[in-house]
């Protein structure tokens, strides 16, 4: 595996991989066990968009890997200032040995693959948000002990968590379930990819349809980062979109609930949903590092 640019692109085969990976990382680091797989290596972390657990997790993952983590703002780089693309992937492949970047487009990613000679590593698009469904796949199967047979619901938005959680949770044998506003339906390609799947992928307009018998419930915030000018408009087309504990009590009763972060209370999912289910949420944000630093080991060893 050379890159990470969208769950579209990995076989079943290579997520399992990456999450037995870090399965494997999380033990070891949890026993005192080091891993400096990737010693000597150099990972350029690209910002265009404002991070805590991205940028965290991926330069203390490349510090316990026994590499170096650089941060490159948007706002002190070339790139910043109108430099193409495809220039600074050609640059930076002569300095660096791997590339994560936090962007907008989707194309932004595909191009540094495409002009660059290095690995690249999609830390977040518009489009999708690999790593952080990787993060969620490892937490489940960390939980319920498997994935396949399983049933996911997302409630919400259908923005790159939805694109990707669609395709991680398809390709490893999960069914899911989605429920949105008319407007704010996933991407048509990743709707014609989930075609291929049948019954096992469902599209809604009320939650309480999505969510009845799920084993796990993830939401996200309405309005991502670049839409806080829609934030209005988007709590009035998401009401009725809360994940709480009427909604919960359609799921099976050990349904556990998963949040990308940030949250915001009171909205997308309430108080009390949330602080029930804090352990199986930040042992997901913990999983980030994890499942990350497989995916650098893959990319760059």
């Amino acid at each position: 595996m050379k890159n990470l640019l969208k769950m579209l692109d990995l076989s079943t085969g290579e997520i399992i991989d990456i999450l037995n990976l870090a399965d494997q990382l999380k033990y070891e680091q949890k026993h005192g066990i080091a891993h400096k797989l990737l010693a000597g290596k150099t990972l350029g972390l690209i910002f265009e968009k404002a991070s805590t657990r991205t940028r965290v997790s991926f330069e203390v993952g490349m510090y316990q890997l026994g590499g170096q983590p650089l941060f490159l703002s948007s706002r002190d780089m070339q790139i910043g200032r109108g430099e193409p693309v495809q220039d600074t992937a050609r640059v930076l492949s002569r300095y660096l040995d791997g590339i994560m970047i936090r962007t907008f487009e989707q194309k932004e990613v595909e191009d540094l693959a495409k002009y660059g000679s290095i690995p690249i590593i999609n830390g977040l698009t518009d489009f999708c948000h690999p790593c952080q469904i990787l993060a969620d796949l490892m937490t489940i199967r960390e939980f319920k002990g498997k994935l396949s047979g399983l049933k996911m619901s997302f409630i919400g938005d259908g923005n790159n968590m939805m694109n990707s959680l669609i395709v991680g949770a398809l390709k490893t044998g999960m069914s899911i379930s989605v429920a949105c506003p008319e407007g704010y339906e996933p991407d048509t390609q990743v709707l014609d990819f989930a075609k291929e799947y049948g019954d096992k992928f469902g599209m809604f307009r009320t939650p309480k349809e999505a969510v009845v018998d799920a084993d796990v419930v993830i939401t996200d915030v309405w309005a991502s980062m670049g839409q806080e000018g829609e934030a209005e408009k988007r709590r009035k087309a998401f009401e009725g979109y809360q994940v709480n504990s009427e909604l919960m009590a359609l799921a099976k009763p050990d349904a556990m609930v998963q949040h990308c972060l940030p949250a915001h209370r009171g909205e997308e999912i309430t108080e009390d949903v949330f602080e029930a289910h804090a352990a199986e949420i930040f042992e997901e944000a913990e999983n980030r590092l994890h499942a990350q630093k497989a995916v650098m080991v893959k990319c760059l060893s």
